[in-house]
């Protein structure tokens, strides 16, 4: 059986993970895996039935419950919770507030985890996530650690949300991904950390084309796609 190339890019919310894994998955023709929103899927899923955020009991049952998939589009992946497209849904403060949670959940993970290898053996991947090169894919053919200062990060977190109804402010943001941060670093499963054999490579100065373009150089050298 072919072994699929994995590509495995990990990092705090609004490094540049998705849209440098999006658009590097565009070029090299791979699939992009957003487990991200994996994650903020089910999140969305527990708050618009009600379930109790805390109870991991009934978040981890739900999250065996529902079917996620990616529908590829030229614009990225749509993303689908039982037939139903939810890709600008999963991207609102009330999902943002709750996903941390839910993600730190071993039961969702185990879950979550099942369904992204799945995902990786119907062909090579560009995944994008927390533990994608430490617990995912240990074995992936390149891990590449994205960092950015907490300021860009908030402006980066500000213009994703700069939408009718959607008010929120640079120091707001700040906060709110601070205080994420030390979240995901000290969650007991799967917690958010730099894998030794990962690249780091921060995004602070970068435009997206930038950041890219030295992803791909990274490709170049160690997988030998140009």
């Amino acid at each position: 059986m072919k072994k699929h190339r994995v590509i495995a890019i990990d990092g705090p919310a609004a490094s540049g993970k998705s849209t440098t894994a999006k658009l590097l998955a565009t070029r090299l023709g791979f699939i992009y895996l957003d487990t991200g929103a994996m994650y903020r899927t089910v999140t969305l899923a527990a708050l618009e039935r009600g379930i109790d955020i805390r109870n991991e009991i009934a978040v981890g049952r739900l999250a065996g419950e529902i079917k996620i998939d990616f529908i590829p589009t030229e614009d990225g992946n749509r993303v689908i919770l039982d037939g139903r497209d939810i890709t600008n849904e999963i991207r609102t403060p009330a999902v943002d507030a709750a996903v941390s949670p839910v993600s730190s959940y071993k039961i969702v993970r185990e879950k979550m985890v099942a369904l992204q290898k799945e995902f990786a053996r119907r062909g090579d991947v560009v995944a994008e996530g927390r533990d994608m090169a430490t617990v995912v894919f240990p074995d992936a053919d390149l891990k590449i650690f994205l960092v950015a200062d907490l300021e860009t990060r908030a402006i980066r977190r500000c213009r994703q949300l700069d939408s009718p109804g959607l008010k929120t402010t640079i120091e707001d943001q700040m906060a709110s991904l601070s205080s994420r941060d030390l979240f995901d670093s000290e969650r007991e499963n799967s917690p958010l950390k730099k894998d030794p054999e990962a690249v780091v490579l921060d995004t602070s100065g970068m435009s997206i084309n930038e950041q890219v373009e030295r992803a791909l150089e990274l490709v170049s050298e160690r997988l030998g796609i140009e």
